[in-house]
């Protein structure tokens, strides 16, 4: 197992420094991959942890109306770990195993994007899930929203949700990330449906180390989206395109091309069937009901591969 000093801000801007910016450098100038950094710089400047929580995204909740009843503002970037949660929420209410020896945390971002590059923080946090996973060696895939999985099992999941400041007004992103990292045994009904990386490795992740990795390429995604808006501001309306983010997200994916069932609940309340076609600039996906319907786009729900 790789050591790795305790968890703390320190420790993640040290990876931003010696592995983050060194690798975005090779792909982009140097300049522009320091000023992506500099927007996502305060993910992981503040960092609470604890043995366990209930849910992760309830706490930050409380915290936020806390801090703003003490006349305070809540810091952006603020992380909330959970050694494991008692009582975790994915998508649509379900329960989501959070046990010891898996990666719970809630990142909470005060929200200062326009419309139409908030919609996208689900694409870029599922992608940086994702690339932190493939860092050490796993095969992982994005599906449609943000599930990242190997070989149609699980391996972690995002959920996203606002809140508006109780005193002030202020707009909350609250980001719940899980990521099977050394949790091994799964309830009867997810084993054939979830995997850790433990299993996968066949070997022991340092928790720590992991945890500062996904937060630097968190950094990393979520700067991206704020450096993409001043420049797309800056440059008027350069008409639909795909950004660099999501063609980021289109490479990492292995949803398009495949036979879906899509739905708001697709495995409660499935509603039609499709073939995904593309990803649409808003992140929306672009789908062809079947067997030859018309192209619709969805832009919230989520879909169960038929292939």
């Amino acid at each position: 197992m790789e050591l790795s000093p305790p968890l703390s801000p320190s420790l993640v801007r040290a990876v931003l420094r010696e592995e983050e910016l060194p690798l975005r450098s090779r792909a982009v100038d140097p300049e522009t991959a320091a000023a992506v950094l500099r927007y996502g710089a305060p993910v992981g400047s503040v960092i609470e942890r604890h043995a366990r929580l209930e849910r992760g995204m309830a706490y930050a909740r409380r915290l936020i109306a806390e801090t703003e009843a003490q006349g305070r503002s809540f810091p952006t970037g603020t992380v909330i770990v959970a050694g494991e949660l008692t009582g975790g929420k994915g998508r649509f209410q379900r329960t989501w195993h959070a046990p010891p020896g898996g990666l719970w945390l809630t990142l909470v971002l005060v929200n200062t994007l326009l419309p139409a590059f908030t919609r996208l923080y689900p694409l870029a946090v599922g992608l940086a899930c994702c690339e932190a996973v493939r860092g050490y060696g796993i095969d992982a895939r994005l599906k449609w929203v943000n599930d990242v999985h190997v070989a149609g099992r699980k391996l972690a999941g995002v959920l996203a949700e606002t809140m508006l400041g109780p005193r002030y007004g202020e707009e909350y992103i609250l980001i719940g990330v899980g990521v099977n990292v050394n949790n091994t045994d799964f309830p009867p009904e997810l084993s054939s449906l979830a995997v850790s990386m433990h299993t996968l490795l066949g070997r022991e992740v340092g928790l720590d180390r992991f945890a500062a990795r996904l937060l630097a390429k968190l950094a990393w995604a979520i700067g991206l989206l704020h450096f993409e808006e001043q420049e797309q501001l800056a440059a008027g309306d350069p008409g639909p395109a795909i950004s660099p983010l999501l063609a980021s997200w289109l490479a990492h994916s292995d949803t398009i091309g495949k036979r879906v069932r899509f739905g708001y609940d697709a495995q409660r309340q499935p509603q039609y069937e499709a073939t995904a076609m593309d990803l649409a600039p808003d992140g929306g996906l672009v789908l062809r009901l079947l067997p030859d319907g018309p192209l619709v786009t969805e832009h919230a729900g989520e879909i169960v591969y038929l292939d």
